[in-house]
């Protein structure tokens, strides 16, 4: 059964891992939020019983 041989599997895994992080990562890391979370603190609404 050659999907059992892990030799050629492991090393596309490696390489598809570091394609990711090296390549793909920092490109998707360097778009910014459409929007920017507020320096607003929330306030509770005051409930009256």
């Amino acid at each position: 059964m050659p999907q059992l041989n892990p030799n050629p599997w492991f090393m596309i895994m490696i390489l598809t891992w570091l394609t990711f992080s090296l390549l793909i990562q920092p490109k998707l890391l360097s778009f910014t939020a459409p929007n920017p979370p507020s320096d607003k603190s929330q306030a509770t609404p005051k409930t009256n019983p």
